[in-house]
């Protein structure tokens, strides 16, 4: 993939915005709904398959997984190869994994039908965000992608409550059925959508190797965190994920400074403040991925709540983020400074994890609002011009590969802190009842095989020590993200400071 100066002469605005943005829309608010209502569908999943542990978490932890390994490399096809078709074949092997999904007679071969899933939804996020930044310019992009922002959380606010619902009328097989249906046509429309790719006389090249490297790196290190809980951490095969994952990422970054067309042009990292934004988005999902995943499991275990009512109960986390990406949004084109912004959302999301350790059994709408809601805001705040601020740091002819690691970076950054939570939960249960397989089943919301009260307790000790260890996670990198952020540098059509 020939390397590309972030300062090159941009290439040309698309003359059909509207359908674009549609079609870009309506993608991204299929595959939020998708990946947060998935979670809700868990115990039913769970109970249908006789599945627990880690072979039913990969259901959600292998989506993220192949999503999040494959958002660069789909955002650098895209540049090569166009954005509109690199968006079209993501949505239909999207499809064609919810398909099989809802055909699976088993756990394994759902985990496989859900990881093809995911490998769709890359071709999806990396080109849709190519696409608005190659079809908008100055204040138009920073509201296109504050919709952007917007829809995504409408998905994840939708999500859960709409598949609650869907899972209890129609069973979690129709509920992928339905998503499958949606995407179909989402694909039927993206032919009204433009092409867009800059104009190159040189035949286009892809870097295999450099690809099959980062691919095989992080899906070593998301094996090792999921399945560190259920072998062991000293068991040899996940102590060799644990080594070989980050070496190979190593070989990675070498095999990137040599390459001509590399999957990665190593200078667009090294932008402090592209590097800051991408950074924020990831924080923004270190704070957000955990509950979201595995609170509605918590409702439906601990309090007997039901998948609708698990799912009305996460509007609480989710419902702000409908919003909040269009109030910063509008903020920063008002001229707010977005690193002031970004500050106040971060802050946010560190504040809420560490006000949700209150929770507990039967806590209730009344407890848990202030601390959901805090999440929730900041979440939806960062969104809102995440997205906007990273790809006015670089040139649109790079916009593929910039949409896509930063959809890698905060896809995986996802996609381990759903295995990374699910597994402190995992082996802080266990330690406490000194059982795997029954501390499988209560991290998923069955507690059956023993004293419910006494698992409640155990399980909601864990939830807190992981939300203190969150939010101080989340502090750390708010300090980060400011220092890059602090001072000014000039920016390609930027919107905010």
């Amino acid at each position: 993939m020939t390397r590309i100066e972030s300062r090159a002469v941009p290439e040309p605005v698309s003359g059909r915005p509207a359908p674009t943005l549609a079609v870009v829309l309506a993608g991204m608010l299929t595959l939020s709904m998708s990946m947060s209502g998935t979670n809700v569908a868990l115990p039913d999943i769970g109970a249908d398959l006789r599945a627990s542990g880690a072979a039913l978490q990969w259901v959600v932890t292998g989506y993220f997984l192949t999503a999040s390994s494959f958002m660069l490399i789909a955002g650098s096809l895209g540049d090569l190869f166009g954005r509109r078709r690199v968006y079209r074949a993501g949505l239909g092997l999207f499809v064609a994994g919810l398909a099989l999904s809802a055909l699976a007679p088993g756990i394994w071969l759902l985990d496989a039908a859900r990881a093809a899933a995911g490998l769709g939804a890359a071709g999806v996020m990396a080109s849709g965000g190519a696409l608005l930044a190659a079809t908008f310019e100055g204040a138009a992009r920073a509201k296109a992608f504050a919709a952007f922002g917007t829809v995504g959380g409408v998905g994840l606010a939708a999500g859960p409550t709409l598949s609650g619902l869907l899972v209890s009328g129609l069973g979690w097989r129709g509920t992928f059925w339905v998503f499958a249906i949606a995407g179909i046509l989402i694909w039927a429309g993206a032919r009204l959508v433009p092409e867009a790719r800059p104009a190159s006389e040189a035949k286009p090249r892809v870097d295999v190797t450099g690809a099959a490297t980062f691919i095989a790196a992080l899906a070593l290190l998301m094996a090792a965190v999921t399945q560190g809980p259920q072998n062991g951490w000293g068991h040899p095969l996940v102590l060799a994920a644990l080594v070989a994952g980050p070496a190979l990422l190593g070989v990675f970054v070498v095999l990137q400074r040599r390459a001509a067309h590399p999957v990665l042009d190593l200078t667009l990292v090294l932008d402090r403040r592209y590097l800051a934004w991408t950074l924020a988005g990831l924080t923004g999902a270190i704070g957000f991925a955990g509950s979201l995943a595995y609170l509605p499991a918590y409702f439906q275990g601990v309090d007997g709540a039901g998948a609708g009512e698990a799912g009305l109960m996460m509007l609480l986390l989710t419902g702000p983020v409908l919003v909040a990406p269009m109030v910063s949004g509008r903020l920063v084109s008002r001229g707010h400074p977005a690193r002031v912004v970004i500050g106040v959302a971060l802050g946010l999301v560190a504040a809420g994890n560490a006000w949700l350790t209150v929770l507990r059994p039967g806590l209730g709408v009344v407890g848990l609002a202030g601390p959901l809601l805090a999440i929730g805001v900041g979440t939806g705040l960062a969104n809102g011009i995440v997205d906007g601020q990273a790809m006015n740091q670089v040139a649109p002819a790079r916009s593929g590969m910039a949409a896509g690691f930063l959809n890698t970076v905060r896809g995986g950054g996802q996609a381990m802190m759903i295995a990374a939570f699910g597994s402190a939960l995992l082996n802080l249960v266990q330690a406490r009842v000194g059982s795997t397989k029954l501390a499988g089943r209560v991290v998923y919301g069955d507690l059956r095989g023993g004293d419910a009260g006494f698992l409640a307790a155990q399980l909601t000790g864990a939830w807190q020590t992981v939300l203190w260890v969150i939010a101080a996670v989340t502090v750390v990198m708010l300090v980060l993200v400011t220092a890059l952020l602090r001072g000014r540098h000039p920016v390609m059509g930027a919107t905010g400071r």
